[in-house]
């Protein structure tokens, strides 16, 4: 499974979170990997994936914090839920993953949400990833 795979997959679960109570996340990342593993997913794709995830989950206070910082007339909770996904994933990999440069993480966060979101997404979010870090 290449870098790009992965990270579809980790927000694809940090989407789905956005539709569970907090004290559900952990749950939601379980459920989704047993799927995966069910799928045929690789042990050490599953462990990526899992630990980055709940890495994500450990500082999703922080990371909405600066995403709300850098989002100029738009609060978090106003943000379309992929739009925050996306946002929440790359604004993890800018600030806490040193193996992801600035570039790639907002480059796959653009063609994450050319994918998953609307047309105007893309830039909307190039702007904000443009901003931290």
């Amino acid at each position: 499974m290449t870098r790009s795979e992965l990270r579809k997959n980790i927000f694809k679960i940090i989407f789905r979170m956005e539709f569970h109570q907090d004290e559900a996340m952990d749950e939601q990342l379980k459920l989704r990997l047993e799927e995966l593993e069910e799928e045929g997913i690789l042990e050490k794709e599953l462990t990526y994936i899992g630990e980055k995830t709940q890495a994500i989950i450990d500082c999703i206070d922080e990371l909405d914090e600066v995403i709300g910082a850098h989002s100029k007339g738009w609060k978090v909770e106003r943000l379309g839920k992929t739009e925050l996904a996306i946002l929440r994933l790359a604004a993890y990999e800018i600030l806490k993953d040193e193996d992801i440069p600035k570039s790639v993480a907002i480059n796959e966060a653009v063609e994450l949400a050319k994918m998953y979101s609307s047309d105007e997404a893309p830039r909307f979010i190039n702007g904000i990833l443009a901003k931290i870090g």
